[in-house]
């Protein structure tokens, strides 16, 4: 499930979430696209577009077809590497995961800082809502949109 607020982001964005560990050697084969791809994304902490990490990849030196960062994107956003955020227009940002483990966000409207967060009582609502109406094997993604405190002082 994706956050449809119009008024999330500065881009107008929603989030979804990926989280998991990195993957190990049978899951994603390391190729020079991906580790140049996953390295760029280690130089940032904001949410970049496949074009901007496109570009970073460039200025660098680095040969990758834009398909190609697409596709890596793609794929590191499955093996849950990557968080990816929609914009409203439908462009997805994407950004490393940090966190292994289920988490949430707390994005910055202006800047596109964010901060992985826990839920417990998210966590324990999901559970008791799913229960209620008899779901299981339930999944949720979270994400607080705001302006960070940089951003509010500046």
């Amino acid at each position: 499930m994706t956050s449809t607020d119009s008024s999330l982001t500065s881009n107008g964005a929603t989030s979804t979430g990926a989280t998991g560990p990195e993957p190990g050697p049978g899951t994603l084969r390391p190729t020079r696209q991906r580790t140049a791809v996953t390295e760029a994304l280690t130089r940032v902490d904001d949410f970049r577009s496949a074009q901007e990490i496109h570009e970073m990849l460039s200025d660098a030196g680095e040969k990758v077809g834009l398909a190609t960062v697409y596709r890596t994107l793609a794929a590191l956003s499955e093996a849950g590497v990557v968080d990816v955020l929609r914009t409203e227009d439908g462009e997805s940002l994407y950004r490393r995961c940090v966190a292994e483990h289920h988490h949430h966000h707390l994005v910055c409207r202006t800047c596109g800082a964010t901060v992985e967060i826990e839920g417990p009582a998210v966590e324990a609502w999901a559970a008791a809502v799913a229960r209620e109406h008899g779901y299981a094997d339930i999944s949720h993604e979270l994400e607080l949109f705001g302006t960070c405190r940089a951003c509010a002082t500046g």
